[in-house]
This record gives C-alpha cells, structure tokens and sequence, in this order.
C-alpha cells in the first residue's frame, strides 16, 4: 500500500454496523470518528443500503450533461433546508472537489485570483484546495497556486491577542489578520474560504460574533465568503449549519462528508446571481460524475432520514452531554488542557499541565492506543506547536449507552496512561 498519511490502524476492518466496526477476530471497536467524520447515519444504516440497492438497480450514473430526477429533486430539497439566497446546487463527489469548483466561481464571479484561509485550514487534496490549507502537506511539492493569503486561526486557547483581564481579543486579531491580508494583496481579493470550526486544525471554533465580522471585512473588499461545511454540516454541531449559530448567510456553501453519510457525495449551494454570472462567462466544472443519480439519492436519504428521526435535536443534547463529560475530564485531569467545539464535533487537547499550556507531544498517541486496546477508535490531530488534539465525532445515531461507554473507555485509557 502507498503510506498515503498517518500510519494505518494496526486493525484489519472486515465489516461495520452502527456506531461499530468490526476487524479480522471479530472484534468490535466503537466508531468515534464516524469513518472519517463522515458516517452521520452510522455504518450500514437500513435507508442507506436500500437507497444504494435500488439505485445500483435502476439509476446509477449518467452521461454528465444529462439530468435526472433524484438530482433535480435533491437541488429542491437542499435549498428548502437553507436561506432563500442559496438556491442553486451544483453535485459532485468529494469535498475537495466542491471547494475546488466553488474558488472557481469565486473567481470567476469576481475577476480576481486572491483567495484567504485560517493558517491551520483543510480544505482537500487537489490543486486549488491544497494550495488553500495549510495545516499540513505544504512542504516538497513545488509552488502553490498563487495568491494564497491566510488569517490567522482564531484559537481562543493559545492565541496571544487578549484583553487586559486576560480574556481573547479575537476582534484584534482579526483586524490584524486583515491587515495583513490587505499588505500581501496584489489588490485581486476575490474569496474568503473558512470552515466554520476547523476541524483537522484542532477543533478550533471561532467565537459567536466572528463569522458575523469576517463576512463584513469581505464585503468591505469585494470578495464572497465561502463556508466549507464538510464536517459541520447536516446536523452535525446541533444546528442543520454550523454557520446559522453566527446568522450569516455565505455567498457559497460547500457540504461533502456528512451529505453522503459515508459515501462520496459533495455539492456546492450558490445564489442564482453567482451562478448567472459565472454561466455567462464559460463556467466549466464538467466531471465523470458530475450529477450523479447514485450520489443524488444517497443525499436524498440522508436528508430525510436526519429529518425523519429528529437528529438535529439529538446531536445538540448528546453535544450538551458530550461537553459536561469531556469538561470532567478537564477538571481531574491536569493533562486535559482545553475542552472545545459543539453538538457531536468536538476535541480535547492534551498538554503537559494547564499552567504552561506544553504542547504533550507523545501522550496523545499513547491513550490512542490505549483506547484502542479497549475497544474505542479515536483520532487524534497532532499539530506543531499544538501538541495533540481528539477529534470527537461519533455519529447522530450513536446511543447513549455507547456515547457513555467510549467516554468510560477513553477516561480509562487516561488514566491508564498516566499512571506510567
């Protein structure tokens, strides 16, 4: 196999269901990153494998320039769950992709080539989405696409803009970052990219009210504000969008992971004067799978299913749970330095102690696979300067004795760890 990444789970997976998956002894190991943070319906959800089935069966892939019912009626269903400007849905299949066609239309809409992101951001793997993330994968691999600027993460928990009391100054820090923007600047602002919490970042939430004044700096520049969703939303953060806490509406949207919940899915959400201008000046994005009817009905159910079952609702009480036991690891923990995120996307970073906020750069590993000796699948983000991050995001179908019980595994596995 290429070593593509991280190294590989030392775990041969044969199969899953639910919140579990299962390796080659048939052991059963609790899923708290939902595959990649992507199976918001658990493994093999009933609706998913028979929407699969029957479209495997009747409709699955098309010529690209050819429409189909499911695609039309997932356009119509998308834009009914999001604010009337965004109403025009373009279907692809993985969250790079989208974002690479949305700073496309950026672009293109606005004339100009310059696009902004966090300084920790993931944004995808090709071209014009890697050279827009830069919380790994930037070194060896030659020149970026040009005019890529960035803002600096707001990272409540370790940035050195505060007030006199100590407490973050996150409306400094980012008119500094703009600042600086605005110094780099070729003058050809076009986009703002900028995942609502960051989350291969560190589960790093910007503060309420920042989104809000992002937004505002963006238009003061002419440049659109693109929200990348991939992670946060359908649900996911206890809100259908993660954006909607802050009540900004972006010029574009971009979804991938959850829509498909485990399988390939992604769209961009537009306004129909972006889309007009961007159609009139030879917008390409013309893909094998562009449209695909498979993808159309997968999302479909997913939609429904998270609408049927009520799993906005409940992602925003297990969060409420999930935060008042991750906070108790925090309090008996000196390790535990920083509980953050909301609904079931959350992280905890570890750290030599609380007091000097050292990055614990072997410990995360450590109760990594500790937790995975006793069952519990964990991801852990290690960044430079940040130590070790869990990223927690079991799926909105996770019960709450198996919420319960990977939280007991990974406070043992803590405590098993440190004990050493």
């Amino acid at each position: 196999m290429v070593r593509y990444g991280s190294g590989f789970v030392p775990r041969v997976i044969t199969r899953a269901q639910g919140s579990y998956v299962y390796d080659e002894h048939g052991s059963a190991i609790l899923d708290f990153t939902s595959g990649q943070m992507s199976a918001v319906l658990g493994h093999a959800h009933p609706d998913i494998v028979s929407a699969v089935a029957e479209a495997i069966g009747t409709l699955d892939h098309l010529y690209s320039g050819m429409l189909s019912v499911p695609v039309v009626e997932l356009a119509r269903a998308l834009s009914a769950t999001l604010p009337a400007s965004l109403s025009k849905v373009l279907l692809l299949s993985t969250g790079a992709e989208s974002n690479e066609a949305a700073i496309k239309m950026a672009k293109l809409y606005t004339g100009r080539y310059e696009i902004v992101s966090f300084d920790r951001s993931w944004h995808g793997m090709t071209s014009g989405a890697a050279s827009a993330t830069f919380s790994a994968g930037r070194r060896g691999y030659g020149p970026p696409m040009p005019g890529n600027l960035t803002l600096p993460t707001p990272n409540a928990y370790r940035s050195p803009f505060r007030h006199a009391d100590g407490t973050y100054d996150w409306r400094s820090e980012l008119e500094y970052g703009f600042a600086a923007v605005d110094a780099q600047s070729s003058g050809s602002l076009a986009a703002c990219l900028v995942e609502p919490i960051l989350s291969s970042g560190g589960i790093i939430e910007p503060p309420p009210g920042y989104l809000r004044r992002l937004q505002e700096l963006c238009a003061e520049r002419g440049m659109v504000l693109i929200v990348d969703e991939a992670q946060t939303g359908i649900g996911r953060t206890g809100l259908m969008y993660a954006f909607q806490r802050d009540g900004i509406v972006p010029d574009l949207l971009t979804l991938s992971k959850t829509l498909g919940g485990g399988l390939p899915v992604a769209v961009v959400v537009t306004s129909e004067e972006i889309e007009s201008v961007c159609h009139e000046r030879g917008f390409l994005f013309f893909t094998t799978h562009v449209s695909d009817p498979l993808a159309a009905a997968l999302a479909l159910t997913v939609l429904a299913v998270v609408e049927r079952d009520g799993l906005v609702d409940r992602a925003d009480v297990l969060g409420q749970k999930l935060y008042a036991r991750l906070a108790g690891l925090r309090e008996r923990y000196q390790q535990v330095g920083d509980v953050r995120g909301r609904g079931l996307l959350q992280g905890i970073e570890l750290v030599t102690d609380k007091q000097t906020k050292a990055p614990a750069e072997s410990l995360g590993a450590e109760v990594t696979a500790a937790c995975l000796a006793r069952g519990l699948h964990m991801n852990i983000v290690q960044l430079p300067g940040m130590g070790g991050i869990f990223r927690i995001a079991p799926p909105l179908t996770v019960t709450d004795g198996e919420l319960d019980a990977g939280l007991a595994i990974l406070d043992e596995a803590l405590a098993a760890v440190l004990e050493h």
